[in-house]
Parts: C-alpha cells; structure tokens; sequence
C-alpha cells in the first residue's frame, strides 16, 4: 500500500486522468484507480469527494446529474479545458519532481 501522504499531491491528476476519456461518477472513479494501481491505492470517499469539489471550483471539472438507477441519482463529472491544461502542468510537474527525488534514491542500501 502506498501511503496517502506521499500521494496526495497527486489525487486531482488521477481524477483527471481518468476523465480525460469521458464522464464518470465518483464509485466507478474510485473503483479504476484502485484496479489501476493493483490495489496498491485506494482513495478514500473523503478524499474523492473533497476533490470533486476543490476541482469544481477551480473550474476543472464540472458536473452534472444523470438518470436515476434503481431510485438514486448519480453525479457524473467531466473534465473542462481549463483542467485539460491543469492536468498536463501536473504530469510536467510530476517529471521534474521524478528527476530531483531520484537524485537522492539509493538502491543499494
């Protein structure tokens, strides 16, 4: 398991990852990443839905209801431009974070 503090700066990246290719709702998200990482992560329902909300307000992402499944209705997102162009800062951010942490990686401790 990897720990949530190191990762944290991270969850929006994930979240918009997984928008990037269309709308979803906040289990199936949470269910892709953890199938994703092998269950090595696992998003809280906390964590997800305070993300939903600090992305929305940025203007990230926005969202909307869908129809009703079995008498519940789902909110589904969808990532905007303005996140499109957030996600590509973090994935640029994340390298140069790689090239400097790596630096200071031993493997032969």
């Amino acid at each position: 398991m990897i720990s949530s503090d190191v990762i944290r700066g991270y969850n929006d990246t994930m979240i918009l990852y997984l928008l990037l290719d269309g709308d979803s709702y906040g289990y199936e998200i949470s269910r892709n990443i953890r199938e994703i990482t092998g269950g090595r992560y696992i998003m809280k329902e906390t964590t997800l839905y305070s993300a939903f909300t600090r992305l929305e307000k940025q203007g990230f992402i926005t969202s909307y209801y869908g129809n009703a499944t079995q008498g519940k209705r789902r909110t589904y997102y969808r990532v905007t431009d303005a996140g499109r162009a957030y996600y590509r800062s973090k994935c640029e951010e994340w390298e140069l974070t790689k090239d400097v942490v790596n630096h200071f990686i031993r493997r032969d401790v």
